[in-house]
């Protein structure tokens, strides 16, 4: 079984804002797979699809950014996940704003959910995909920039990282995560 997270924040205050890009990304593998959100279960949202034969669980957890490692240590308890079977899909501001870079492991970089990802688990070691949001001007408080949501011109810019982000996902499904490395960063 393979567990792909997206991260962000419930509620519609925070669609389309820059900390939720992970939702948008599970979002549009749940529309893919043809597998809809609908079980509330692991403090979070979870959808189910078999790709390949593979059992792929897509979550969003609903613990709010800064206590995501909660909803991901669940599942990853409930089902008895290896590391290597994890995927989480999130925002970074260390990267252009649309840039995706996928990692076998990491610090937080400062990424609150990523802190509590790594706290929850014991460990640095998960795959992941970071999705660049750029960082403000130097007068914008941080906080207020990833909540904030994207222009028109800067989520044409997302969607096209939102749709390579879900095909790395589908190709890590059945793939070595190292390979899909290798072709999408």
């Amino acid at each position: 079984m393979k567990c792909i997270v997206g991260l962000g924040n419930p509620g519609s205050q925070y669609e389309r804002t820059r900390h939720n890009i992970g939702f948008e990304v599970v979002n549009l593998l749940s529309e893919r797979l043809q597998s809809p959100f609908k079980q509330s279960k692991f403090k979070g949202l979870c959808a189910e699809a078999t790709v390949s034969g593979e059992k792929v669980l897509l979550l969003k957890p609903m613990t709010y950014m800064n206590l995501s490692g909660e909803s991901i240590k669940a599942v990853m308890d409930y089902y008895r996940l290896s590391f290597g079977d994890l995927l989480v899909v999130y925002d970074d501001l260390d990267l252009p704003m649309g840039k995706i870079r996928l990692r076998q492991k990491g610090s937080a970089g400062g990424h609150n959910g990523i802190k509590s990802t790594i706290r929850h688990l014991g460990t640095q070691e998960f795959n992941r995909i970071r999705i660049g949001i750029g960082r403000p001007d130097k007068n914008v408080y941080i906080p207020d920039y990833v909540l904030g949501c994207f222009s028109k011109e800067e989520w044409a810019t997302m969607q096209m990282a939102v749709e390579k982000s879900a095909d790395a996902c589908e190709a890590w499904i059945t793939r070595p995560f190292p390979e899909v490395m290798n072709v999408y960063n």
